[in-house]
């Protein structure tokens, strides 16, 4: 037998699961458009877009869903990325 409070905490897990999920997918295409965008040498769209990745980022690092140094680390290489193929 599971308790009432467990119930309820399984199932906000599972919202929250989901959520989680949806945020780091967005995430991930956020920086992949980024990436690919650099990749076809299409450095001006790249540049404007580096804003919302960097907004992204912390959005991501202030709610927990990755780690502030992991956020940091990942905007130092992205900009990097870009100034080398300048």
């Amino acid at each position: 037998m599971i308790t009432k409070s467990a119930e309820k905490a399984y199932r906000q897990n599972i919202k929250r699961r989901a959520a989680n999920i949806k945020k780091k997918d967005e995430l991930r295409k956020v920086i992949n458009n980024y990436k690919k965008l650099i990749i076809s040498g299409n450095l001006e769209s790249a540049k404007k877009e580096l804003p919302n990745v960097y907004k992204k980022l912390d959005k991501s690092a202030k709610v927990n869903l990755i780690k502030k140094n992991k956020a940091s680390r990942l905007k130092s290489r992205l900009t990097a990325l870009l100034n080398k193929k300048k």
